[in-house]
């Protein structure tokens, strides 16, 4: 899924008309109060109203932007955002206002060019989860064949032994271009296999705190056994053939992964 956030006079505004120039489900989130939102019951942290139209409004707490976007990752190709400076998605910056990640910026939303605009959001890394993956290849034209889903995702470890320096986080650049050919490679070979009939993969780059998740591999396959296999062929090869540089940082120091191979 594809994010872009707004900020400033006009954000929303911004964000309306380039909505018409998306192919694809459209999600808004905007920060704010709401006017008559539904009130929790005593002792309970989510409320949800459902209208007969299948429409629905929530309200509660605990929920940061993160979880959002990871829930609307699984059912939209766009999240647009407005009003949310200090989230590390591409931003428009308008009239001055100040945003953690701004890569469009101008005095008036009328002074960009809606091409320019989509086109800043979607060279932007997309925000996926493993749901995401995981309902991707349930949509899969081949998913009557298929009797298993077996993925694996790798996170940031902080410490291996209890006497090892704690890893804060660790940064991960690509080889732009030849990574994702090298992946979708890796991905079409594998789903070749007889069982197996979709394979897909991501990998985060970026700075990755300790305890986040890094890459995801899933599969989708006739039964167990081929799953299994494919899903350890899939992150094996990934780690061995995609061109991607991990620099870690522990309390004590940084370093480029490679460089001490």
């Amino acid at each position: 899924m594809h994010v872009l956030g707004a900020v400033g006079p006009g954000a929303t505004a911004l964000l309306e008309r380039i909505i018409p120039h998306l192919d694809g489900r459209v999600a808004t989130v905007e920060s704010g109060d709401w006017n008559d939102e539904p009130t929790p019951l005593s002792d309970v942290e989510t409320a949800y109203t459902l209208g007969d139209d299948s429409s629905w409004r929530a309200s509660g707490t605990e929920r940061p932007l993160e979880r959002v976007l990871d829930d609307l990752s699984t059912r939209h190709d766009y999240a647009l955002l407005s009003r949310f400076p200090e989230a590390t998605v591409p931003t428009v910056a308008l009239g001055g206002a100040d945003a953690a990640n701004a890569v469009l910026e101008a005095a008036d939303g009328d002074e960009l060019d809606t091409d320019d605009i989509v086109a800043a959001m979607e060279a932007s890394e997309p925000h996926v989860t493993l749901s995401t993956l995981v309902e991707q290849v349930k949509q899969s034209p081949r998913a009557d064949r298929a009797g298993a889903i077996a993925t694996f995702t790798g996170r940031v470890r902080a410490k291996e032994g209890d006497d090892d320096a704690r890893t804060t986080q660790l940064t991960f650049e690509k080889y732009d271009g030849v990574a994702e050919e090298k992946m979708r490679t890796i991905e079409s070979e594998i789903a070749a296999r007889d069982g197996v009939e979709e394979v897909t993969m991501f990998h985060r780059t970026g700075v990755i705190e300790d305890g986040e998740d890094i890459v995801f591999v899933v599969v989708l396959a006739g039964h167990r056994r081929e799953s299994f296999r494919a899903v350890e062929d899939g992150i094996d090869r990934l780690k061995d053939e995609v061109p991607i540089f991990k620099k870690e940082t522990t309390v004590e120091e940084d370093f480029w992964v490679h460089d001490r191979d």
